[in-house]
């Protein structure tokens, strides 16, 4: 690694502390937000579960895609990949902050051990999902400053964590979607 790649990662490091923190921070503080509660006359955004569920389905896809590319040498493909699941992460996380802010909260149903493998999974995914942001922002700092044996080695972290936040966010759909309303 050259010293210029160590300079140009360093000089990101401010924004994905910045962004570490101020993303689960807002996350935390909309979904709190339900604007109807407030006063404000919104229709519950009740369709997007299913969307958002499914774009968690597709950024999985997409990161096994970009994980194979990869293990092929195809470089640019990766690259398309990772930046498209990064666009999905954003696109989900939209979508999730809007429902919340429109919606009630849906309550699990389930009795037994099934509650009790919801609640794991449920949260796992949360807490992960807050991990993952930190190792995202510095995967695809490393990858554009071209610190790619750094790149590499944050990114066999990076990848299952976040293989398993899109996956478990689909499974926490599909056992909460009966109690939808």
């Amino acid at each position: 690694m050259t010293k210029e790649n160590l300079q140009a990662e360093k000089k990101y490091n401010k924004w994905i502390v910045a962004l570490s923190v101020i993303i689960p921070l807002a996350v935390a503080a909309l979904f709190g937000v339900n604007l109807r509660k407030l006063g404000f006359d919104v229709e519950p955004l009740s369709f997007l579960p299913p969307i958002y569920a499914t774009v968690n389905g597709v950024t999985a896809v997409v990161l096994i895609a970009a994980f194979i590319a990869i293990k092929n040498k195809n470089i640019k493909l990766h690259e398309r990949l990772m930046k498209t699941a990064i666009a999905l992460s954003v696109a989900f996380l939209v979508m999730y902050v809007a429902y919340h802010m429109t919606s009630d909260s849906t309550k699990f149903g389930g009795e037994g051990v099934i509650k009790y493998a919801y609640y794991f999974i449920l949260i796992t995914h949360i807490l992960l999902s807050i991990v993952i942001i930190p190792f995202v922002l510095i995967t695809y700092v490393r990858a554009i400053t071209n610190n790619i044996e750094r790149h590499k080695k944050i990114a066999k972290i990076t990848f299952p964590m976040w293989l398993y936040v899109a996956i478990t966010g689909v499974i926490v759909y599909l056992m909460i979607s009966p109690y939808y309303v």
